[in-house]
């Protein structure tokens, strides 16, 4: 346990409350739970595959007696993490999140379309920033500085492994988000995306801008 708050490496049993936390922020940066039938499929899409597939890359924000509040998770190299993620991820989950048959008819078979097309991650015109990021704090751990120590600590161990820059997917929607990846340095990338999502990357060497 640390005394303070203080980022961390994940550990497995921070699993539930990394799940918990991807759930309560997965709405546009709020509780997904009043929208959703299954929640849980944010976190099969979002959090759990990078703590599973990439620990090294996930730490958390810890309160100070052990809980998670708040995490960042990345992949290195997202094609090579498409790729894991197809064949060794979503086996262990598509029973749960079943793909749509169809075109999807609900949010939670929106989420699950994601789910199960780990290919989207994989845009060529992001070639440049090679690593990704998914990072979310509880609403109450926000706006208090924890998200930039977050940020600083994944960049660190991504430019200790050789990876020159990294790139997020976001919902323009979410504004407030959108203020925390421009202070951090993040700068739009023109890539093809629908009108909901937006597309940011900076390097992982620069961190002075933090």
């Amino acid at each position: 346990m640390t005394e303070s708050p203080a980022v961390r490496p994940y550990r497995p049993e921070d699993r539930e409350a990394l799940d918990d936390i991807c759930v309560r922020t997965a709405h546009n940066g709020r509780d997904s739970r009043p929208h959703y039938a299954d929640p849980s499929v944010f976190t099969a899409a979002f959090a759990a595959p990078y703590a599973h597939l990439e620990p090294e890359l996930a730490f958390v924000l810890d309160d100070g007696r052990g809980r998670a509040v708040g995490y960042v998770v990345g992949a290195a190299d997202t094609a090579r993490f498409a790729e894991r993620f197809r064949t060794e991820w979503l086996p262990l989950v598509a029973e749960r999140h079943p793909a749509p048959s169809g075109p999807p008819a609900t949010p939670d078979e929106e989420i699950a379309r994601l789910l199960h097309h780990p290919e989207r991650m994989v845009v060529p015109e992001l070639a440049a920033w090679p690593a990704h990021l998914h990072i979310d704090l509880l609403p109450e751990w926000q706006g208090r500085g924890h998200g930039r120590c977050l940020m600083r600590t994944l960049l660190t161990a991504l430019a200790e492994r050789g990876v020159p820059a990294v790139h997020l997917v976001m919902t323009a929607a979410n504004k407030p988000a959108r203020a925390f990846y421009d202070r951090m340095g993040f700068e739009e990338i023109d890539a093809p995306t629908d009108d909901s999502v937006v597309c940011l990357g900076r390097s992982t060497r620069d961190l002075d801008r933090l």
